[in-house]
């Protein structure tokens, strides 16, 4: 209940964030154009799309001409200008002559600053977390020396397309590459070829056009660096909660705790066959499922062997700590600068790309596109600072991304209206504009519904689906 919590308080703090800065920056830019600001919510205060339904705000305050409030619909929020066509009022409400402080009343080239206003605020924002980053983290990855020092695992995934564990990969689409994170992000380009040595030969492995679809639902059996690793934490019996004490279910300890496997120790073998990797290791604890087994460990020196029965889903109870050589690269101030923004606009070339992999029918939307309970997920049970900000970081750059789509009820839609008044020299009647707010957002609806359930559907159905298969412990990010 505690990582639910967690997770969930990381989601509404970071949603908070990107959104407020959102409409932040349509706020600023309006005041900046002397146009009257009638509302800054956080949130909607009505039940999305209809603003005359369930009205009611958990936080309002005037000050000066402006409501400053908090709504109780937490997809989102809005900035209610004077004169303006959005989710909050329509056509038949501006009968009247534009008035001065109204939007409508204004220049196309400032209407065109302010619908663009979030977006850039967004891209600042974006950057200035990636800047942040880069030089309170640096660069941590794992060299193409260090992928290959042991050859690749290959996932299921993996081997379905050629590879096979043990292959050393030289180039990808014919050129080299100095970062494992290369190998994954290859398949996003029109074209995956990888070269690889094998048995002292050289070959070439290209993935097919679908692969996407099944990379989506599991990176995790594609490729990997082979991990040689030893205990990282065996924890103790979990104690039952509220909620398991109220249906008198009981917890059982984990066969490695009940075995005496203790944090630190070093696997030496299980069954008496050696154990080098952490991949292989799991592979084998999958075939001994539901059976009792012997792991040889090594602990201050000295060899022991103990006994335990592995679960039904192939494990028995412990965090693996994956030893492997990580570079890592420190930047000054300045030097992080263009680092954070090739990794803000990283986000934005990325989001490009799986959009025309949709487009293309290389990958389905389902696969590809995540809802509130996926982001959520991604955030995690514990609170990680890198991790945190990270996310939102991405985030921030794919907002100002899919606000920039030229759908009528987002800013890119309204942008596109007002490039042809600047180009024309004449607006679209507001009946049109009515018109085109009413048909973007049944569209943003029916992309709403579809990505809020298709990403309820694989949090809590799916997820449920997977835990009553046989599977594998996950390795943890090293």
């Amino acid at each position: 209940m505690e990582g639910i919590l967690i997770k969930l308080g990381q989601f509404i703090f970071g949603l908070s964030i990107l959104v407020s800065l959102h409409e932040f920056g349509h706020y600023i830019t309006a005041k900046w154009c002397k146009m009257r600001v009638d509302r800054f919510y956080l949130f909607f205060d009505f039940l999305f799309p209809v603003p005359t339904l369930l009205n009611f705000a958990l936080f309002k305050k005037k000050i000066g001409e402006t409501e400053y409030g908090i709504g109780w619909f937490p997809l989102g929020g809005y900035v209610s200008i004077a004169g303006m066509i959005d989710e909050t009022q329509d056509a038949s409400k501006l009968s009247a002559e534009p008035q001065p402080w109204e939007f409508r009343g204004k220049p196309a080239w400032q209407r065109l600053i302010v619908m663009l206003g979030g977006v850039i605020v967004n891209v600042i924002l974006g950057i200035l977390i990636f800047w942040g980053l880069a030089f309170v983290y640096g660069n941590n990855y794992i060299s193409k020396t260090e992928l290959n020092k042991n050859g690749i695992y290959a996932g299921e995934l993996g081997r379905k397309v050629g590879f096979q564990t043990g292959d050393k990969i030289l180039l990808i689409n014919g050129k080299d590459f100095r970062d494992y994170s290369n190998v994954s992000e290859a398949i996003l380009e029109d074209k995956a070829v990888y070269t690889i040595e094998r048995a002292g030969k050289q070959l070439e492995i290209v993935i097919p056009d679908n692969f996407l679809n099944e990379l989506a639902d599991n990176k995790s059996q594609f490729i990997q660096p082979l991990y040689k690793f030893k205990i990282g934490k065996v924890p103790p019996p979990q104690k039952p909660s509220f909620l398991d004490k109220l249906l008198g279910r009981t917890i059982a300890p984990k066969p490695a705790y009940l075995a005496g496997l203790k944090d630190g120790d070093e696997l030496v073998g299980l069954n008496g066959k050696p154990v080098l990797y952490f991949q292989l290791f799991q592979e084998e604890l999958l075939k001994q499922a539901d059976k009792n087994i012997q792991l040889a460990i090594r602990r201050q020196g000295k060899v022991d062997t103990l006994q335990m029965k592995v679960l039904e889903n192939g494990t028995v109870g412990f965090a693996p700590e994956l030893l492997i050589q990580k570079v890592h690269e420190d930047y000054t101030f300045a030097q992080a600068f263009p680092v954070g923004v090739f990794d803000a606009f990283d986000v934005v070339w990325k989001n490009i790309q799986g959009f025309k992999k949709i487009f293309q029918g290389k990958v389905s939307p389902g696969k590809a596109l995540s809802g509130p309970f996926e982001i959520a997920d991604m955030y995690g049970e514990h609170w990680n600072w890198f991790n945190f900000w990270n996310l939102t970081g991405l985030l921030s750059m794919a907002l100002a991304f899919m606000n920039l789509l030229p759908i009528p009820a987002l800013d890119g839609g309204h942008a596109l209206f007002l490039l042809y008044e600047i180009i024309t020299g004449r607006p679209p009647s507001e009946k049109v504009l009515e018109r085109a707010q009413q048909v973007g957002t049944f569209i943003l609806l029916g992309l709403m519904f579809f990505v809020i359930g298709n990403g309820a559907w694989k949090t809590f159905v799916e997820k449920d689906k997977e835990k009553a298969k046989v599977q594998v412990e996950k390795p943890v990010k090293p």
